[in-house]
């Protein structure tokens, strides 16, 4: 320690112990824009509070607080200073990790902050107004962490409170300006979470996700690499979620192929994980299939644990020797290189039995590799398609291990545990699709479920105990912002939206994201949005039956949805306007274009009206043109590349064919685009 560093924590133990001042006012923190005497000021006039963290912190603090002064300077115009050392002014933010930080935790020494239902917690934090905290000091806003992912959710918890939504740079949510910000007196307890690990997948990145990334952000590699990870990690602490699958399509190379990407996942705190058919964080699609002539000199021998048991445990050797000092939930198990079945022996006993020795084998290594127990390492097991059968021919898995059940593809929860199941001291989880790749049918454009299912399925679950690991197949991310922030938003406090409470939530959603003015139309559209496509979403139209009478109320219903779409886009306030079109305008208008596609071409094989045959070439033209602003006008350009109009190239997409024969009879099913 350097001796202004000595005289600097002598001085401060000092200046707190000579000046502590207990905060007796219990009531909520709020942030207002007009000061009274007890009033914190954040910003006043010109001057901003500086804010003060220790260099002894983790780094994501420092992220957290250095992407809160840019918040403060994005509402005010005012840049707070970051300082890590000597005595913050008159007034300052003090953010820090109990434990971790000589100013947290010489207050709480002397009884000037109160951290009994912080301190020990997971990701749980304080918000409290302090007076006189030291001799210089007159007034501090105070961010206590019971660990780094505490402190850093409170700096970003106050960017919320401020106007900023975690979209701010995601949907480019520019937030309301305010001259003034003030923080009332008080303190606020935020946490622990309902699920422990909460986070998103990113998945069937193919045309959306991996060329955006490679063209804009990753430039070097071409790739999703660390700058895009960077800014997906930062929407997560925003969001208060703390964990991801990486993309792991063959259009990517593997998240550990870039020696960066678990380098800024550590630096952002965020707890690496991987899918379903990855065990021990292995990208096998790329890792085994692809690079393994690279990695090791040799070929890879056959994927069969039962053949090639060495060989395949060395493989992941390496990676649980890489991951070691990560933060990491590892999946555990065995399927196919890719999202297929185990190879092994054709019986289902043999294989059951396989399957429970390659665990066993698997929690061996990571025991070793990390000199802890094996209970005391994170684990995951996906009871997903076959391997489900597996599970319930009666496998043996060991009881720290978290079951993570999966629904069925399209949001509805196949299996939750049953009453010894939720005895297990591995508890269960939930892996839900609001993107699918597969079948019966891909959804892999447009982000149709409703926060209303989202909740319904995802609180069932957690009434079966399902609390140790939530995480979403997001796809390319975009357009599911807002059922992502949902989702987020549930697995933090899972009483606040419950099935009876969800639908309100694009209400408060939209006035913190565009303004109170704009939260009910915003949130009546959504409501039909989602309601239309609840009987099929846009990517399906093609395949669900309708009567004629439901057509013509389906289009009227689509018509009247973009109408009101577009008459309020009018009303959006210019710095809004990007984050609306990609938001609501995008979305809503590209299903309508969709069911008149469908629709119209299907009545050119039942009516003479030419008409319908040009409605329908017009839909199929117009969401080429939507797609195109999307990508190359849209926030500069901002995303060119992420949107797509025919992921996957399924049949749904394309210009259907029209009818020319006037005479034949009308048909009664939905014609097959």
């Amino acid at each position: 320690m350097s001796v202004y560093r000595k005289i600097f924590a002598i001085a401060l133990a000092c200046f707190i112990g000579h000046y502590a001042i207990a905060q007796s006012n219990t009531d909520k923190i709020a942030v207002t824009t007009s000061g009274t005497a007890k009033a914190f000021p954040l910003v006043k006039g010109k001057n901003a509070a500086a804010i003060w963290i220790d260099p002894a912190d983790a780094e994501v603090v420092s992220i957290a607080a250095n992407c809160f002064s840019n918040d403060i300077k994005s509402v005010t115009g005012v840049a707070p200073a970051v300082v890590k050392t000597g005595m913050p002014a008159q007034y300052a933010v003090i953010a820090g990790t109990i434990g971790h930080s000589k100013m947290i935790d010489a207050m709480i020494a002397n009884g000037q902050i109160d951290v009994s239902k912080v301190k020990g917690q997971w990701e749980t934090f304080s918000i409290s107004v302090v007076n006189a905290p030291t001799a210089i000091i007159k007034q501090a806003l105070v961010i206590t962490g019971s660990d780094r992912r505490g402190t850093a959710f409170g700096l970003f918890e106050l960017s919320r409170m401020i106007g900023v939504s975690p979209l701010v740079w995601w949907a480019d949510v520019t937030p309301q300006h305010k001259d003034e910000l003030y923080i009332t007196p008080g303190a606020s307890v935020v946490g622990p979470p309902s699920v422990k690990f909460r986070g998103i997948f990113i998945n069937d990145e193919d045309w959306g996700m991996q060329p955006w990334a490679a063209k804009n952000m990753d430039k070097d590699i071409k790739d999703i690499g660390p700058n895009t990870y960077a800014h997906i990690f930062e929407m997560l602490l925003r969001m208060k979620a703390n964990y991801i699958w990486p993309a792991m399509h063959p259009c990517t190379k593997a998240f550990w192929y870039y020696k960066e990407n678990p380098v800024v996942a550590d630096r952002y705190a965020i707890v690496l994980g991987a899918s379903h058919c990855e065990p021990i964080l292995r990208d096998n699609v790329f890792e085994w299939a692809d690079n393994y002539q690279n990695e090791y000199g040799k070929a890879p021998g056959e994927w069969r644990y039962d053949l090639n048991k060495d060989q395949i445990g060395a493989y992941w050797q390496t990676r649980a020797t890489e991951a070691a000092k990560i933060d990491a939930v590892y999946t555990v198990g065995m399927r196919g290189i890719h999202d297929g079945s185990m190879p092994g022996p054709k019986s289902k006993p043999e294989k059951v039995k396989l399957l429970e020795n390659i665990i066993t084998d698997q929690r061996d290594m990571l025991s070793k590799t990390d000199h802890k127990a094996a209970d005391d390492i994170p684990q995951i097991f996906c009871p997903y398609k076959e391997v489900l059968d597996l599970y319930q021919a009666g496998m043996k898995l060991p009881d720290d291990i978290t079951i993570c059940w999966a629904d069925d593809n399209h949001g509805y929860i196949r299996q939750v545990s049953n009453p010894e199941e939720q005895k297990r001291s591995g508890g269960s989880g939930v892996y839900y699709h609001l993107s699918y790749w597969g079948a019966p049918h891909d959804y892999l454009w447009l982000e149709s479920t409703s926060p209303s299912l989202i909740s319904y399925e995802m609180s069932k679950a957690y009434q079966f105990s399902a609390n140790k690991v939530w995480i979403f197949n997001v796809g390319d991310l975009k357009p599911a912002e807002q059922e992502i922030q949902f989702s987020m938003d549930l697995a933090w406090d899972i009483n606040k939206w419950t099935p009876e409470k969800a639908h309100e939530y694009p209400k408060v959603w939209a006035a913190e994201t565009f303004g109170q003015q704009f939260a009910r139309p915003i949130a009546d559209i959504k409501d039909r949005y989602y309601k239309l496509a609840a009987s099929a979403k846009p990517e399906h139209v093609d395949v669900v039956a309708f009567t004629d009478k439901e057509i013509d109320q389906r289009l009227a219903d689509y018509h009247k949805l973009a109408a009101d779409a577009e008459e309020l886009g009018k009303k959006i306030p210019a710095n809004l306007q990007d984050a609306y079109y990609e938001l609501i305008l995008y979305p809503v208008k590209g299903a309508c274009l969709m069911n008149d596609k469908i629709f119209y071409a299907q009545r050119t094989f039942t009516f003479a009206d030419p008409e319908n045959g040009k409605k329908a070439k017009a839909a199929f033209d117009e969401i080429k043109l939507l797609t195109k602003k999307y990508n190359e006008v849209i926030a500069g350009g901002k995303w060119n590349g992420m949107m797509s109009d025919h992921p996957r190239d399924q049949k749904v997409f394309n210009m259907p064919a029209l009818g020319t024969d006037r005479h034949i009879g009308r048909q009664k099913t939905c014609f097959r685009a």
